[in-house]
């Protein structure tokens, strides 16, 4: 049974060839696809930042 196509949006990027030689050695070890692993990557730093922020404005708040 096909898996069933997610809904993305395709991006092209230009990327440093030291980074995209850590990104295919990080991939082969891991046994995922660069798409994956960009994705997960790019979801922890926003999820991080999304974070940091909360707890920027929280204590923002709490000094009024």
């Amino acid at each position: 049974m096909p898996r069933q196509k997610k809904d993305a949006q395709p991006i092209s990027i230009k990327m440093d060839k030291a980074t995209f030689d850590r990104l295919e050695a990080y991939c082969e070890r891991a046994g995922q696809s660069k798409t994956v692993a960009i994705e997960r990557a790019l979801n922890k730093l926003i999820d991080e930042y999304d974070y940091m922020v909360e707890v920027y404005e929280s204590k923002k708040a709490g000094e009024k």
